[in-house]
């Protein structure tokens, strides 16, 4: 007889297991959440955050529908996906971070060399407009340094990384501009 009792044990501990909504793992992935959103996950793993929100929803309306098994199976889901965000912002915070200063770095070493290239070409008195329109490029990209430079500072790596970009480029052909300007042309 104990043989046959053992399988509807197994099922009366199941159903009680399950007859309460699953609060504290609800709790948790909220709590997984929150951190995700700390540590990040707007802006650098939105697809995973939403996932996770998305999964506690669903965990909620299963709360709802008495369906305990079902939302326990949501909130453990909600839960690993906002660490899943947690880990990823983290991981891309990171990447931008470095990034943008990579860029500030590069921009900047580029900058000193075009306004050294200018101060040689001024010191000759050549091509004046080709100095004017370099001169206006290097003012307009020093802003933008400083703009990135503020972003950068203020945790805003991704802002930091997209305003540098292009910006070594257009130096570049402020130089090659300014080089192409002190080169004298040979009259045929």
């Amino acid at each position: 007889m104990p043989r046959r009792l053992l399988p509807l044990l197994l099922v009366v501990a199941l159903t009680w297991a399950c007859a309460e909504p699953p609060d504290k793992e609800m709790h948790q992935a909220q709590g997984a959440i929150d951190a995700a959103r700390a540590a990040g996950a707007d802006e650098y793993a939105a697809a995973e955050l939403e996932a996770a929100r998305r999964s506690l929803s669903q965990a909620q309306d299963a709360v709802a529908q008495r369906d305990y098994r079902l939302a326990l199976s949501h909130a453990l889901d909600a839960r690993a996906s906002a660490q899943q965000a947690a880990r990823t912002a983290a991981d891309e915070k990171a990447l931008a971070r470095g990034e943008a200063e990579r860029a500030l770095a590069e921009t900047a070493a580029a900058l000193t060399q075009a306004e050294s290239r200018v101060k040689s070409l001024e010191d000759v008195k050549t091509a004046a407009r080709a100095i004017g329109s370099a001169m206006q490029t290097l003012v307009e990209v020093t802003a933008i340094v400083q703009e990135a430079r503020a972003a950068l500072a203020g945790g805003k790596y991704v802002a930091a990384r997209d305003l540098m970009k292009g910006q070594l480029e257009r130096i570049s052909a402020a130089i090659t501009d300014l080089d192409n300007a002190a080169t004298p042309r040979r009259r045929r």
